[in-house]
């Protein structure tokens, strides 16, 4: 069957992808939506119930925003791909600079961040010059980013301020710049359909982080309270609990950052992105084994990146970087979309080019 749809044109591969995402996406949206009619007869877990359900559609807007990304892309051409997800690190970054203190010293770094240093990332993506638009924001614009701030005459948190912007462009720019450049890699007997990898990456990744979000909320107690762990009542619940959920429910290991990070679920996020990796691997040159090996690079370095995220949201006060926080980045959360996506990008391309000498 591998073999089957590896022999498929590109124009019958995309038509094959195309049914069954869309497919998918249709039915468990359809099927949430009218589950949303169910009656609920137990007034206790209502409340709960309408949250999950709220849970799960947001799940299923971001999915399917990814997802109309990569067709919009994919049907328009990689000149054009490049384009919308130069729109996207534009907005990204708007987001997350909104977010970050800055000063008036501040104020032409910023331009030329956004003006400059972003046009030309993309322009060098587009143009494959692979060895500059790796090297170009790590080294060149990291070192006149001081340059010009210094000159601002503005020395007031000056290393904080420096990083903080570092760390914006390197995330929202250099990471996400890494995903219109797996169009232009090139393998014997694979050309025309380097598209397939940005789908593969961003389904992949997208998946595992699923996992890992649904395993969190299904672990969650839903008889928990503010009554003292001693109660014997909530002993006596906490017991009788299921033992699937009591063994999913372990510790976070970084609670201060995330409540719902622990090793049994990322591990299991992990194998689950690796068999989905696995399977789809007949849209990409790898063969099994390398597909489960390129799939755990990429959901490894997703969802760890998804995890630093949280940390510097928690550092800036939000819950989510668009309108669900106290933000006013003019965004809905663009970040918190595609922040997997911008650690995973530039791990998977490197370890491509690095392996198959791209």
């Amino acid at each position: 069957m591998n073999q089957y749809l590896r022999e498929l044109t590109p124009t019958h591969q995309v038509a094959a992808l195309f049914f069954i995402v869309f497919g998918l996406l249709a039915v468990i949206s359809t099927t949430a939506f009218l589950l949303s009619f169910k009656e609920r007869r137990n007034p206790k877990h209502d409340a709960r119930w309408q949250a999950e359900l709220l849970h799960v559609r947001a799940l299923l807007r971001t999915t399917w925003f990814m997802a109309v990304i990569f067709w919009v892309g994919w049907a328009l051409g990689k000149d054009v791909a490049i384009v919308l997800f130069a729109l996207i690190s534009f907005l990204a970054l708007r987001e997350f600079i909104t977010l970050s203190p800055t000063r008036r010293g501040d104020h032409r770094g910023l331009v030329g961040v956004f003006f400059v240093v972003l046009p030309i990332q993309f322009w060098l993506v587009g143009t494959a010059r692979f060895d500059l638009f790796t090297v170009f924001i790590p080294v060149y614009v990291f070192l006149a980013l001081p340059v010009v701030s210094a000159l601002a005459n503005d020395p007031s948190s000056f290393l904080e301020r420096n990083a903080k912007l570092q760390w914006g462009i390197m995330v929202c720019v250099y990471g996400l710049s890494h995903v219109p450049a797996l169009l232009l890699l090139s393998f014997p007997g694979y050309e025309g359909k380097s598209a397939f990898l940005v789908f593969y990456l961003v389904f992949v990744v997208q998946t595992a982080m699923l996992a890992q979000h649904l395993l969190a909320r299904r672990s969650e107690d839903p008889e928990s309270g503010d009554a003292p762990a001693a109660d014997e009542a909530a002993t006596r619940a906490a017991a009788a609990r299921p033992f699937l959920q009591r063994l999913f429910a372990q510790a976070p290991v970084a609670p201060a950052v995330s409540s719902s990070f622990n090793w049994l679920h990322w591990f299991i996020a992990l194998a689950v992105g690796c068999i989905v990796g696995a399977l789809f691997s007949f849209i990409t040159p790898f063969k099994f084994g390398q597909a489960v090996v390129v799939s755990l690079i990429a959901c490894t370095a997703g969802s760890l990146g998804h995890l630093v995220m949280k940390a510097l949201k928690r550092d800036r006060g939000v819950p989510h970087w668009g309108r669900q926080g106290v933000g006013v980045t003019g965004a809905n959360g663009l970040l918190d979309r595609v922040d997997a996506l911008c650690f995973a990008a530039p791990v998977f391309f490197h370890s491509l080019r690095w392996y198959f000498d791209a």
